[in-house]
């Protein structure tokens, strides 16, 4: 009886090699990604759920006037200051010429009010005159009635002097008081109707200036809704200006991603508009106080039968290197991939302390009152005479 040997074949032999280098490919391969995700993406948060926001600057017209001129439009830049829109200044044209015969009729009033209580004060000082007069005339008469030197008559005459002088006196006096009522204590330049009608004066001119609009800030028109010949009024949009060296992004991440997410971690931003060849700097200024569902014009009523769970998300404003965003501009609305390392941990979830310095202003509005004022006084000074 024969007995036959078994032999391992060779692809056998061959394979239990490859399982074991596989597997031990696999098992470093996990170790790999293991400490990868420890070391790098348990570090970060990232979405793709962000887009690119910036004021949206609403011009409009401080006073009513029909447009005469538009000197820019739609994708142009416009310069904090410049003249936008032209409105028609014969309305205030007129009301400034108006203002300024109001102002120089009210001077002209209150100095001839001015000279007729000084008119009144030198009639008081007369009749205060008589009044002594009238009594020292008495006062010599009276003893010579004892010696019969003077009539009884002639006494009787000096007390109805002394008498009609004092009445003459009082008349005077409530003259004076009338005509002093509305002046006493007071120069004619600062008088409270003079101030009123040089008040009025200023707005006028202010008015006339503001028939000129001008752009509030630099940046580019993004959309005009005025026409020429429109009828505007104080409040209407005209059109926008976006300054899009302001710019910053919204990345709204999920409720589950904002466990670690800091103010003031750094954060990487890619704009679709470039793709992965620009890659933008920025760090997380801040955290929305809710959801963006909660601030919706129909927010979710989950108080409902058919409730579902959707998984909400706030946006994060990521604050955007201005060097970079002038080297490579973005634009408002444009999708964004942003990437926030939270490494840094230590930084707070919610802003603490009050901001009190502005975050946005303008000084393009700025009127020189102070020429305003210098025309009004020369009015004043022209119709008040010698009399300041």
């Amino acid at each position: 009886m024969t007995t036959e040997t078994s032999t391992p074949s060779p692809k056998n032999s061959r394979r239990k090699p490859l399982l074991l280098a596989s597997t031990a490919l696999f098992i470093a391969a996990g170790i790999g990604y293991a400490i990868y995700y420890t070391t790098v993406l348990s570090q970060r948060e990232e979405t793709d759920n962000a887009y690119v926001g910036g004021n949206t600057v609403n011009l409009t017209s401080q006073v009513t006037g029909t447009v005469t001129e538009i000197r820019a439009d739609e994708t142009q830049y416009v310069k904090a200051g410049q003249d936008v829109i032209k409105l028609d200044p014969a309305d205030a044209t007129v009301a400034l010429r108006q203002a300024e015969a109001k102002l120089g009729e009210t001077v002209r009033t209150l100095r001839q009010q001015y000279a007729n209580a000084d008119q009144v004060d030198a009639t008081l000082a007369q009749k205060k005159i008589d009044v002594a007069k009238a009594r020292d005339d008495l006062a010599r008469r009276a003893p010579l009635l004892a010696d019969q030197a003077v009539s009884g008559e002639d006494v009787e005459h000096a007390k109805q002097a002394v008498a009609t002088a004092q009445a003459a006196l009082e008349v005077a006096q409530k003259q004076f008081e009338s005509a002093n009522a509305g002046i006493d204590g007071v120069k004619l330049t600062e008088h409270p109707s003079v101030l009123a009608a040089k008040a009025n004066y200023v707005q006028a001119w202010l008015t006339s200036r503001r028939n000129a609009i001008v752009a509030p800030v630099s940046g580019q028109i993004a959309k005009r809704s005025v026409q020429v010949g429109a009828r505007v009024s104080p409040g209407a949009s005209l059109l926008t200006i976006v300054p899009l060296n302001q710019l910053w992004v919204d990345a709204n991440f999920k409720e589950s991603e904002l466990k670690n997410i800091r103010i003031g971690q750094p954060a990487k931003i890619e704009a679709d508009l470039y793709g992965g060849k620009v890659e933008y700097t920025g760090k997380v200024l801040g955290l929305s106080a809710g959801t963006g569902s909660a601030f919706s014009l129909l927010p979710a009523q989950n108080a409902t039968g058919n409730w579902i769970k959707v998984v909400q998300r706030v946006p994060v404003r990521i604050l955007l290197d201005p060097k970079q965003l002038a080297e490579h501009p973005l634009r408002i609305g444009l999708s964004t991939v942003v990437t926030v390392d939270t490494h840094d941990r230590d930084g707070a979830v919610l802003a603490s302390n009050p901001n009190n310095d502005s975050v946005l202003e303008t000084k393009a509005f700025d009127q020189p009152l102070t020429e305003a004022e210098a025309i009004a006084d020369a009015i004043v000074a022209k119709n008040a005479g010698n009399r300041r």
